[in-house]
């Protein structure tokens, strides 16, 4: 599941009339660093959301094979990061799946980090298992982390007024488990995170490389530098 229907609001003054999935990092867009990286690891469908500007991205992706794009279309109500997963449940076949945000760049170490993350899941453990970047030195990102995470990896909110060290990645495998008993509809995945983490469920994998917080056009220059830098 690729999640390309968000509104990007902030990412506007930049990029116009272009949904932020569309938008160029070393003349790449940030929704094919995704996609390549998903092919890369041997997925063969992947469905992609889509609302915002939603006809450009359709044309985006119309000439990819690998993966196959399956979209699912939000053009009449956006269902948010849980409803969004909720309405297409049936693709996955009841098997756990990658859910990863369009806009989510990185640069893998020697092992790419959705192949890690795959060995890295375990079901019977988990019914989540984030990607998680260290806050302090992803390129782009001021903010005080997300979780905090145990030795064997179990997860814990970031309490208010407290600084934490990992911040979520934007890349997740979740079974279906996850979602149960959310109805369809408009819903967010915040209370879903509470919940596996009261029920020990909800996991972190450290990301190996460099993680990118694009979020703004000063950060899309910082990611470009980045990536340069990275390449010499």
């Amino acid at each position: 599941m690729v999640l390309a229907a968000g509104l990007g609001t902030r990412m506007r003054p930049h990029n116009g009339q272009i949904p932020k999935p569309l938008v160029t990092v070393a003349g790449k867009a940030l929704i094919d660093y995704v996609l390549d990286r998903l092919a890369d690891t041997g997925v063969e469908r992947a469905v992609v959301n889509v609302h915002y500007l939603a006809d450009q991205i359709e044309h985006h992706l119309a000439s990819r094979r690998r993966p196959a794009i399956i979209l699912s279309d939000e053009r009449a109500e956006l269902l948010g990061t849980g409803g969004g997963v909720i309405n297409v449940m049936s693709e996955f076949d009841g098997r756990p799946f990658f859910h990863v945000n369009s806009d989510t760049i990185w640069i893998d170490g020697v092992v790419p980090n959705l192949e890690r993350l795959a060995r890295a899941f375990d079901p019977t453990r988990m019914d989540g298992l984030l990607l998680l970047a260290a806050a302090a030195t992803s390129v782009g990102y001021t903010g005080r982390g997300d979780f905090s995470m145990a030795p064997d990896g179990r997860l814990a909110r970031r309490a208010e007024r407290t600084v934490v060290p990992f911040v979520y990645a934007g890349a997740a495998i979740f079974t279906p488990a996850f979602f149960a008993d959310v109805p369809a509809g408009p819903s967010s995945m915040s209370p879903l995170f509470d919940r596996a983490i009261a029920a020990g469920r909800l996991h972190g994998l450290r990301l190996d490389g460099v993680w990118m917080h694009v979020g703004t056009p000063e950060a899309v220059r910082a990611a470009e530098d980045a990536i340069l830098a990275s390449a010499m």
